[in-house]
């Protein structure tokens, strides 16, 4: 099989997203690049060849550049689908800066971004049709012309299929005006707003530079090949989704197919042959625990647990028969699932084992959206339990003022890394210092130079006696039970001593629960859960972390689009 190695930035020569779409062309025209359904129901397969993907992105360029948008801004809204990719390219290999919008935000907010942004122009999925008349109602922004990827009637909106053909027809009658453009691969062009978990988000400015060196460090890490099939099911606007799958993926010649929703993902594993994909711990940890359920259901867990043994003794005599062995399960993915990658949040190091016995290689990676975004990572060869890796080529990690544990602020310095944030300078300045970029998240280098990471420095509970506990550690071992679906820890206001007690919001799966103690109701469950982590979570820990008042519900816990936990929401719901 094809594997990628041959380089798309060198360090010295910037490269820019047209040689991406020159790749298409040349190198891989005949592969398919894309395959997905119209809808979750359909029986029929789109299939776009990677020839055909790099003819649309310059026919959609040519007809914006006809529309006068060289310079200017034009924002990009919708879910996970071959117009988003379309449009991303033709916007940004066109001398365009792009505004990507998180597919979820409610109506106020994507006003509220539009306008900040001052984007010129937004291509928008047909859902959006009613806050984009809104705002061209109101006119209070600086749009002034809306695309809509879907045919619409309303001749308001000019229509992304009409562009895309009015654009080749350009080509063909001789416009060579897309031909013409140069760009400048370090000017910031990429305007991304941040999740916002703690705080108003802020709009991180990156350069097509910046986001090439990411590809080429991830290339120099993972085998990915032309032959593998990656599910896209993160949102696309967040750089993890955006570099790793679309783009670095496509750099390398893969397939992208897309989801039709998370309650199809075991779905479409199987129907689209998937060999890899990005995900976030959450979801793999949910993953995991519904193939260890279906293990125990089957009476096999001894069995299992005996094979895994076997195998990974075989394994320390280079002799590999976890495939074959767990084929069984395997299959329920599809059979051919190789390779996971889990970014966003520590990971559960039992989930993560549990993968690479039944012979998925499971890679974890570390980054921010301000670095465009992985920083560090794991490799075929090079693992350590627990940690994310390790710098990639190119980027330097170091850990300021570590503590006795070796734990401080992780900070990075390399060509991945942000120019900014835009109309935000106090903001920039709190994080970048001597040509650094202080992450904001705590961690550990050990000897190697595996990276490991505690928690996020706004989050770590600080007691009255200098004690440090990261939330993380704790949500950790809370979520290993298996009737857990998710759980966050936080320090609660004690008046009586001037001190926090640290308590759990933990989030329990109602089906699992119910299975697990068919006896038991509503009003048992904060029981069942509270003597588990006294006996499973506290015993294992110093008694100054122990978790001491608990919050049980089967509600879920508010998050952005990648999953990561809105802390401050919640402390807000719970707190008042």
């Amino acid at each position: 099989m094809e594997k990628h190695k041959d380089k798309l930035y060198d360090g010295e020569n910037l490269m820019s997203f047209r040689q991406l779409v020159e790749r298409y062309e040349n190198r891989y025209k005949d592969h398919t690049a894309f395959i997905y359904k119209k809808d979750p129901k359909a029986t029929d397969y789109i299939k776009v060849s990677y020839l055909q993907f790099a003819k649309d992105i310059k026919s959609l360029a040519t007809a914006l550049l006809d529309l006068g948008l060289q310079g200017k801004k034009v924002a990009l809204i919708g879910p996970n689908r071959y117009e988003w990719c379309v449009s991303y390219l033709a916007i940004t290999t066109s001398d365009i800066s792009i505004v990507p919008l998180d597919k979820s935000l409610p109506e106020n907010e994507i006003k509220s971004l539009i306008a900040r942004s001052k984007a010129d122009c937004v291509i928008f999925d047909k859902s959006y049709l009613p806050v984009f008349e809104e705002i061209l109602h109101e006119g209070n922004t600086n749009l002034s012309q809306y695309i809509c990827m879907d045919d619409v009637s309303d001749t308001k909106f000019l229509s992304y299929t009409a562009l895309c053909k009015k654009g080749q027809k350009l080509i063909e009658s001789g416009n060579t005006a897309f031909r013409d453009i140069t760009l400048d691969p370090k000017k910031v062009s990429i305007l991304l707003f941040t999740s916002g978990t703690t705080a108003i988000s802020k709009c991180v400015g990156l350069s097509q530079a910046n986001i090439c060196a990411d590809i080429y460090a991830l290339s120099q890490m993972t085998d990915i090949r032309t032959s593998d099939v990656f599910l896209s099911f993160l949102p696309l606007h967040h750089t993890f989704e955006s570099t790793c799958t679309f783009l670095y993926g496509t750099s390398c010649g893969i397939t992208v197919a897309f989801c039709d929703g998370l309650k199809y993902v075991q779905k479409n594993l199987v129907e689209y042959q998937v060999t890899g994909f990005v995900g976030v711990p959450l979801m793999l940890e949910i993953m995991y625990k519904k193939v260890e359920k279906g293990i125990e259901e089957q009476g096999k867990t001894k069995l299992v647990k005996t094979m895994r043994k076997v195998c990974n003794c075989l394994l320390k005599v280079g002799i590999d028969i976890r495939r074959k062995v767990f084929k069984e399960i395997l299959d329920k993915f599809g059979g051919k699932l190789r390779i996971l990658i889990a970014g966003g949040a520590p990971m559960n190091k039992d989930a993560i084992q549990g993968f690479v016995d039944l012979g998925i290689n499971l890679l974890q990676g570390y980054g921010l959206t301000e670095t465009s975004p992985v920083l560090a990572g794991e490799n075929d060869k090079y693992k350590r339990a627990g940690s994310v890796g390790f710098p990639l080529p190119g980027i330097e990690i170091q850990i300021d003022h570590p503590d006795e544990e070796g734990i401080g602020e992780i900070m990075a310095k390399g060509p991945t890394i942000m120019s900014g944030y835009i109309d935000n300078e106090e903001a920039t300045k709190e994080v970048l210092k001597d040509g650094w970029f202080y992450t904001g998240d705590l961690g550990k280098l050990d000897k190697d130079g595996f990276l490991f990471i505690t928690g996020r420095k706004k989050d770590v509970i600080v007691l009255k006696n200098g004690k440090n506990i990261f939330p993380e550690e704790l949500e950790i071992l809370i979520n290993k039970l298996p009737y857990v679906s998710e759980s966050m820890v936080y320090g609660k206001p004690d008046p009586k001593d001037d001190d926090l007690t640290i308590c759990a919001k933990v989030v329990y799966n109602a089906e699992l629960i119910k299975e697990l103690y068919p006896d038991k109701d509503l009003k048992d469950y904060h029981d069942i859960v509270w003597k588990d982590i006294k006996e499973k979570v506290n015993r294992t820990m110093p008694a100054y972390k122990y978790i001491r008042e608990i919050l049980v519900t089967d509600e879920p816990l508010i998050k952005t689009t990648t999953q990561k936990v809105k802390r401050h929401e919640e402390l807000k719901k719970i707190l008042g």
